[in-house]
């Protein structure tokens, strides 16, 4: 019921239909008679794929400085309650030792 479905051509090679030969402007010579397929593009430009990578890091980006701005809050308050429960016990031993 579940089967992949096979692509009817081998894939090409994406350094294929990215880099292109200088382009010369004599005729073509033709050296076999045999039929050549042509090169099949993506169908899909590059540039929205690299948008779409650029927006992800920017993400990734403002997460991780959120996550590190909570991390560092709470940090500090634990710092500061730790500082003044020292600073009550102090208070309260001096009071009861009077």
């Amino acid at each position: 019921m579940f089967h992949p479905k096979m692509p009817d051509a081998a894939p090409v090679p994406i350094a294929q239909t990215l880099a292109r030969p200088a382009e010369h402007h004599h005729a073509p010579v033709t050296t076999c008679s045999c039929a050549h397929a042509p090169i099949a593009s993506a169908g899909r430009p590059v540039a929205p794929l690299i948008g779409r990578g650029a927006s992800a890091v920017a993400a990734v980006l403002v997460i991780g400085v959120v996550l590190t701005a909570l991390l560092a809050t709470v940090a500090i308050t634990a710092v500061s309650v730790s500082i003044a429960a020292l600073v009550l016990r102090s208070l309260l031993d001096s009071a009861h030792k009077r």
